[in-house]
Order: C-alpha cells, then sequence, then structure tokens
C-alpha cells in the first residue's frame, strides 16, 4: 500500500472512531482589498484564487477526503471597518461544493472599501472566523498582501496573540506589477516579504509566498494552497486548541 493510501486509511479509521470534529482542516483566506489594489488587480486576485482552487492537484487535496473535508472561508480586508466575508464556512465534499466556490469567487464584484491597509486588524478577522470552527483539526488563515500596514494595531502586535492557540498563519505577498527595472522588482519583493515573515507569519510550518504582481497571483496561490493542504501526518492527533483571549478586539 502507498503513503497516501496509508494516510488516507489513517485519517478514515480517525473518522470513524468519532475524532473530535470530520474536518481535517480549516482554511481562512483574507483578501487584501486596500487603495493600492485597484480594478485591474482586484479581478486578478480574485480569478486568480477561483483558478488556483480549480487546479488539479489542488482539487486533488480538497477532495481527497470528504469523509473528514476542508471547509474554506474567503474574507477581503483594507481598512479597520471594511472586511467583509464574501465566501462563508463552506465544507468542500465533493466536485461539485468546489465548483459552486470556484463559480462564486468568479462572480463575486468589487465593493466600496477604505484604502487603508489594517493588516493586524485582518489577522484578528482571520482568527476569529477560524474559533468558529476550532473543532477541525488543523486551522489556517492565509493572508495576501501587497504592501505594509499602516492603519490599527501593528501585526506584530498580534502575533502573539496567536502564538499560543496553534492557529498556523501563513502569508502570500504580491510585489509591483511593472517596475522599469528587474532588479527593482525582486528588491522590493524581497523587502516585503522580509516584513511578513517578521511580522505576521505564525506557526512552525508557517511561511510565506510570492507572487511577482498580479498577473502571478493564480499561480502562486496555487503553489500555497498545495502546500497548506498536505495532508496530515500519519498517525498524529488533534490537539486541542485554545481560544485567542484578544483577538476579538477590533
Amino acid at each position: 500500500m502507498s503513503r497516501a493510501a496509508l494516510i488516507g486509511a489513517a485519517l478514515a479509521a480517525m473518522v470513524g472512531a468519532g475524532a473530535d470534529a470530520a474536518c481535517r482542516q480549516a482554511l481562512a483566506l483574507g483578501l487584501d482589498v486596500s487603495g493600492s489594489v485597484d480594478a485591474r488587480e482586484y479581478r486578478l486576485q480574485m480569478e486568480g484564487l477561483a483558478a488556483a482552487l480549480d487546479t488539479g492537484r489542488v482539487r486533488q487535496a480538497l477532495l481527497q477526503m470528504p469523509a473528514a473535508p476542508v471547509y474554506l472561508l474567503v474574507y477581503e480586508w483594507s481598512g479597520p471597518e471594511d472586511p467583509a466575508v464574501i465566501l462563508p464556512w463552506t465544507a468542500i465534499t465533493n466536485a461539485p461544493a468546489l465548483d459552486a466556490v470556484i463559480g462564486q469567487l468568479r462572480a463575486t464584484e468589487r465593493r466600496q472599501a477604505s484604502p487603508g491597509t489594517a493588516l493586524g486588524l485582518a489577522m484578528r478577522e482571520g482568527v476569529t472566523h477560524l474559533q468558529e470552527r476550532s473543532e477541525c483539526w488543523k486551522l489556517t488563515l492565509d493572508l495576501s498582501g501587497d504592501g505594509k500596514s499602516n492603519l490599527g494595531i501593528r501585526p506584530v502586535d498580534v502575533k502573539p496573540e496567536i502564538e499560543p492557540t496553534g492557529i498556523t498563519v501563513n502569508a502570500l505577498v504580491i510585489g509591483a506589477d511593472a517596475p522599469g527595472i528587474g532588479d527593482l522588482r525582486q528588491a522590493e519583493i524581497s523587502g516585503l516579504a522580509a516584513y511578513f515573515q517578521n511580522s505576521v507569519i505564525v506557526g512552525s510550518d508557517s511561511f510565506v509566498e510570492t507572487a511577482l504582481g498580479f498577473e502571478d497571483y493564480a499561480d502562486a496561490m496555487a503553489r500555497k494552497l498545495e502546500r497548506e493542504l498536505e495532508t496530515l501526518i500519519l498517525g498524529q492527533a488533534p490537539l486541542p486548541r485554545r481560544s485567542v483571549s484578544g483577538a476579538r478586539g477590533r
């Protein structure tokens, strides 16, 4: 029997034995819709997420165990008063459920939002949503952004609130679309990636993925989702989770 089959059998046994919840992962995706993201970039981001979810390897990862599905939630963030859920918690139990999510994302129209970038509050928003699915074996927050925080609490001050919970926070950093000099693009995205590395991501297996502009967003998101949706380690039991005492504040 292959390693993948062994993992699948082990997970099925956990569900059949009455595990705490038939949900192997809750994945909340926070999308940056601040003033630095224009209408074209917004469309590329939304279509890019839909396309990433529709790639073969991501579809396979999402659908590999319908008895213990992945739950997806997508929200947009910018200024302190602007977070909005565009896809509520949805169990990806079969291909039609996944197709419906992809179709909903492609049909989403941009709403009015303030130009600010309240990244720390976006982190708290994602944690609040993940607390609604605390029964899941793995909780992951996936934040996309093309700039540093400039409003509200600093991301680096939110990290200590999240660290005791077991929630993993990953980031997808989006570089400038078309800088005049190629080296400038690399320098810009390297600096922004370092900022997210130091101030945003949380967890021993957390990471920063990069997209060289919104044109590269779909491919970068697909790479990120493949990594985030890796099957639980064979034999690893879900650990109890603690709530985030300060994360519900606004």
